[in-house]
């Protein structure tokens, strides 16, 4: 998607420009510690840059994850309508069912009562032409043939009943008949109802059915996009691996320039540069444990210039400023110097005292020579009581040894 590929060309010329700073050389010479560290700082924005882009990836693929939980959510909902509508279409289907079984049953009984009616109007029909094809009589022969008035009467009487005992029968069947016939019309309509119900209730589940395939498709385009953002994620990462390693490489490296600068000064300034003022020495009935230059760590275990000398005395001794000058830091460094002082003598020259148990003066206190200052122990990054006597001079570094015996 435009997206990724958007994405991957940033982070892409993010890293070319990365390695194109970590790869090519300033000069034709040793790069300056300066000049390194101005690479590093330059890896470190265009890291911060894909640390951006990081950021801004996640942003989306968390907002893809919540419109894909919505999406989820919609179908379920849908699904639920879909299965309800299902239920009233099957429910419907039934009714109109049962209604066209009873509107079948309906038209038999019609049919059965309209046979009925048929059959007795044959059958009046037929008793009247019997009369006539039997005895070659008309109803007129019959009242005229009465042997007396009492008999004309009875016989009168008899056509009579007999006529209306027919038309009431049939009179009865056609009422029935009648009902039945509404009887069925009635149930025509309310079975057409239900087929209008069964229609509309069926376009419904079409319409759900159709924004259920909908919510398919967007589903499978978010999740498509997030597959896409989870490789895009790994390459960012890998990306920012790569570049997290030239920055390493450039810290090595910045190191090294640093003590070869060291080095270099050194030597232009000699090894230790002199000076005309008296030093004493700032702890009694020490022993020198490790002197000044290259060493093994004895805790870190890695190889190290080493800018000062240790001095092993008991617990608690004294330690005395060995020139006068202003205190510049008071302070303490757990993973190193412990608790320490720096002393600035005015002319180049600084001491520094570390690992004390406690120190007595404050930064920006004027000492004098031979002034306590604090009192030998074990504190910071110690194999045991030991002063840490340095030296330096306009910022270097130099051996104590030279200054104090």
């Amino acid at each position: 998607m435009r997206i990724h590929k958007l994405a991957a060309a940033t982070l892409s010329g993010l890293l070319t420009a990365a390695l194109v700073i970590g790869m090519l050389p300033l000069s034709a010479a040793a790069a300056s510690s300066a000049e390194i560290q101005k690479d590093i700082d330059a890896l470190k924005e265009k890291n911060k840059e894909i640390q951006q882009q990081i950021n801004g990836i996640q942003s989306q693929y968390n907002a893809n994850m919540d419109d894909m939980k919505s999406i989820v959510a919609q179908k379920s909902a849908v699904d639920q309508e879909i299965a309800l509508l299902s239920s009233k279409i099957a429910t419907t289907n039934e009714q109109i069912a049962a209604y066209g079984q009873l509107i079948a049953d309906t038209q038999d009984a019609l049919d059965a009562a309209n046979e009925d009616l048929r059959a007795l109007s044959e059958e009046h029909r037929q008793r009247i032409r019997v009369m006539e094809e039997d005895g070659k009589l008309t109803y007129w022969q019959v009242i005229f043939q009465a042997s007396s008035f009492t008999d004309l009467l009875d016989r009168i009487e008899m056509v009579q009943e007999i006529n209306a005992s027919d038309r009431r029968r049939i009179e009865e069947m056609r009422i029935a008949a009648d009902i039945v016939t509404a009887n069925q019309m009635s149930l025509e309509t309310e079975k057409g109802e239900l087929e209008v119900v069964r229609e509309e209730l069926a376009a419904d589940e079409a319409a759900l059915q159709e924004k259920r395939t909908e919510s398919d498709g967007v589903l499978r385009e978010l999740e498509a996009k997030s597959e896409e953002f989870e490789v895009l994620m790994e390459e960012s990462e890998a990306l920012q691996d790569e570049l997290m390693q030239q920055i390493a490489g450039k810290e090595k490296e910045l190191k090294e320039a640093k003590y070869d600068e060291y080095l270099a000064k050194l030597a232009l300034q000699g090894d230790n540069p002199p000076s005309d003022a008296t030093w004493v020495t700032p702890v009694s009935g020490w022993k020198l444990t490790s002197p000044f230059g290259m060493r093994t760590h004895p805790i870190l275990k890695i190889t190290r210039m080493h800018s000062g000398i240790d001095m092993s005395c008991a617990q608690g001794t004294p330690i005395y400023a060995t020139r006068a000058g202003k205190v510049t830091a008071t302070s303490y460094q757990a993973g190193g110097a412990g608790n320490y002082v720096s002393i600035n003598h005015l002319d180049g020259f600084s001491s520094i005292y570390m690992h004390m148990t406690n120190y007595v003066v404050s930064e920006g206190q004027t000492v004098s020579q031979g002034q306590l200052i604090g009192y030998v122990g074990s504190t910071g990054l110690s194999t045991g009581p030991h002063l840490h006597f340095g030296v330096s001079y306009t910022g270097t570094y130099v051996n104590p040894l030279a200054y104090i015996s």
